[in-house]
């Protein structure tokens, strides 16, 4: 809520969406979440910008790696630094701006199909919980935006 806070204008465009799909008639509800692309968005970039395990569990390598700047040799522990991830500017444009545009119209999931984009982990080590917590992270802030009567006629 705090970097939404900073820019109401990102408030706005989110009540604007609710507004447009649920109405002002109703709460939001799991089912509706679906359908607020811009609400989603807003969720993928703060796990973005502000993950809340900054290292994922430890992995050790069962082969040998090699890539352009880093050997690891095979039972190597490795930690996967979700914080410096979310801030790799050749990943991200802007890294430390709040922007949940930048995820309108791309396809990257939070389930560890994208490495960029890793706030719960992936394989058998991803978190169990994680499509519950979403659900409920995303219904409360949908339901505090809506309810969130700043400016609104």
């Amino acid at each position: 809520m705090s970097e939404l806070v900073k820019q109401p204008h990102l408030i706005k465009k989110a009540t604007e969406e609710l507004d447009r799909v649920i109405g002002r008639e109703r709460w939001v509800e799991e089912k509706d979440i679906p359908q607020l692309p811009y609400i989603d968005a807003i969720m993928k970039e703060t796990m973005r910008k502000h993950p809340v395990a900054g290292l994922l569990a430890p992995h050790s390598g069962s082969v040998w790696m090699e890539d352009v700047s880093n050997k690891i040799k095979k039972g190597t522990r490795v930690f996967i630094n979700t914080w410096s991830i979310g801030r790799d500017p050749s990943i991200w444009d802007a890294p430390e701006e709040f922007q949940p545009e930048r995820f309108l119209g791309k396809d990257i999931d939070v389930k560890g199909k994208n490495f960029e984009l890793l706030p719960f982990g992936s394989g058998r080590r991803m978190c169990p919980s994680y499509s519950l917590g979403l659900k409920v992270v995303s219904s409360t802030l949908a339901n505090m935006l809506h309810g969130f009567n700043q400016g609104r006629s």
